[in-house]
């Protein structure tokens, strides 16, 4: 307890109770002179006993050794309050008398926490003075009240609680402060925001909370969430409460018996007791733990793809020269067939061996296309015309699987972009549809294209009727690497989509309905 913060200040216009309270804080004992305390130590070759050790032996251990200091009025007090945080010495504990010349105790309040939002405020006050409505109207419910007169263990007791309660609220906000400084494994990190998640939600009287993204269209995305009734948390309903409040910028919002947190693109949701008002401190951690959390989750997710770089940086050198010496000899293989069709080879094993070597032409220029990550030409590019062109290079595949387009593509839709990328974006999603359409045997399959133009972008949306996008590989769908049930998939076709859509200054976005649909995002040039 010796360790804490236990510093106290008496805020009161009467020097005797200042005084007063002191003396309850810091007991006196009769105890020898500092000379004859020198002296014993001498003589018995002992330790010199020191004043706080006096005190503490005369104390309970569970009661803190405070500290006190003494303002004879709202002005005097609130200056040293400026003085102490200036020094880095803040004041864990005010008691602070409401009725005082000058700034009586409610408008010494108000200036306090202009200047120290954190300090345990007790007012010491009589009922007759400001009724408790007032109070908790203009300070908030961020303070403690004590009636006069009042006894000597009550004082004790209240400053032990505010001191005890102060420094865990300051444990727990240098917690949550540096959670987004530490560098762990997304499942660390998930284990330690819960764990605090927890903490936090037992500190403002939640037995439920949860931590989500919100993403773009206000959808609401559970991350992780604690407690006993977390199963039966409704997210369309929370998503239509974050879509419909206005909540003010950084700022924490209580609808009820609903609490919400919304900064970074994420948001806490709690439920509380609505008959509770959440104190001021209460919300400043909530709010805290939010920014930080939002902090750490992207500070691993970008270490995350920095590991995932350079472990590509090592493997794209080995494999980009193995790849360079490996190209030309399957670049050559429709040369050899077609010579060999001219001295009468068999047509049909011939045409396998295009197949394949197809198939690993296509496998190395996804490799070189992703490693290399080539400048883009730019020039203007019609939607219809790149969409037209993608379907006639897939369409005898399509054919041969027994699967249809279905198209609808506005006129004079135009972006500027490497007609080249963009057509092995759209390519690769369509490839990506027919092997899922095909795999699964869809009865009926189709693959709809449609692009229009909105505000002052180009969408273009693909959508199949299979089965949809697995989730466990949802998140991680655009990574390198990240590929499920394909026979004949190297994991890079969407990590590649991502890479040149990124590079149009677009963005694209997956979810299943109905089957898996992907829509991309470019910017338009009319």
């Amino acid at each position: 307890m010796d360790s804490i913060n236990t510093r106290v200040l008496i805020i009161d216009d009467e020097e005797s109770i200042r005084d007063s309270i002191e003396a309850i804080l810091i007991p006196y004992r009769p105890k020898k002179s500092e000379k004859l305390l020198s002296a014993a130590s001498i003589l018995f070759d002992d330790e010199e006993v020191t004043e706080a050790e006096n005190i503490k032996s005369n104390r309970n251990g569970s009661i803190p050794i405070f500290t006190v200091d003494k303002a004879i009025n709202g002005m005097d007090g609130v200056e040293k309050i400026k003085k102490s945080i200036e020094e880095d010495s803040p004041y864990a504990v005010i008691f602070l008398d409401m009725r005082m010349p000058g700034w009586d105790g409610l408008e010494t309040a108000l200036h306090i926490r202009e200047v120290d939002s954190k300090a345990e405020i007790i007012i010491v006050t009589a009922f007759s003075d400001r009724s408790i409505e007032e109070i908790v109207d203009q300070i908030g419910q961020n303070v403690g009240y004590h009636c006069k007169p009042y006894a000597a263990e009550e004082i004790l007791q209240l400053a032990t609680k505010a001191v005890n309660e102060y420094n865990k609220l300051r444990n727990l906000e240098r917690l949550i402060s540096l959670i987004s400084s530490i560098n762990i494994s997304e499942i660390h990190l998930s284990s330690l925001l819960q764990n605090i998640l927890d903490q936090l939600a037992m500190y403002i009287g939640s037995d439920t909370a949860l931590l989500g993204k919100i993403m773009e269209n206000n959808e609401y995305k559970k991350l992780f969430s604690i407690g006993p009734n977390e199963k039966d948390i409704n997210l369309d309903k929370i998503s239509e409460i974050i879509a419909s409040a206005k909540f003010n910028k950084e700022e924490v919002e209580q609808i009820e018996d609903v609490v919400f947190v919304k900064l970074d693109g994420y948001s806490i949701f709690a439920v509380v007791n609505k008959d509770i008002k959440l104190k001021t401190e209460k919300l400043y951690l909530l709010k805290l733990f939010v920014q930080n959390a939002a902090k750490a989750i992207k500070n691993m997710q970008l270490n995350e793809e920095l590991l995932q770089k350079e472990k590509l940086s090592v493997i794209g050198k080995a494999l980009g020269m193995l790849m360079h010496d490996l190209r030309t000899p399957i670049k050559s293989i429709p040369m050899l067939t077609a010579m060999m069709r001219e001295e009468g080879g068999d047509s049909e094993l011939l045409g396998l061996i295009d197949k394949c070597g197809e198939q690993a032409s296509e496998i190395f220029d996804d490799f070189l296309d992703f490693l290399k990550d080539a400048p883009l030409v730019m020039l203007p590019v019609f939607i219809d015309q790149l969409i037209a062109d993608c379907k006639l290079a897939t369409n005898g595949l399509a054919v041969e699987k027994n699967i249809s387009f279905n198209a609808s593509i506005e006129t004079n839709l135009t972006v500027n972009g490497d007609y080249t990328k963009l057509k092995r974006v759209i390519i690769n999603l369509i490839n990506n549809a027919l092997d899922a359409l095909d795999e699964h045997k869809v009865k009926n399959a189709t693959i709809d294209i449609q692009a229009k133009k909105v505000d002052d972008h180009i969408i273009i949306t693909l959508k199949d009727n299979g089965p949809g996008i697995p989730p466990k590989i949802m998140e991680n769908l655009f990574e390198a690497f990240v590929t499920s049930g394909k026979s004949n998939g190297t994991g890079l076709g969407l990590a590649i989509v991502k890479q040149f859509v990124a590079a149009h200054h677009g963005n694209i976005q997956v979810k299943n309905n109905d089957g898996a649909e992907f829509t991309i995002k470019l910017p338009s040039t009319n």
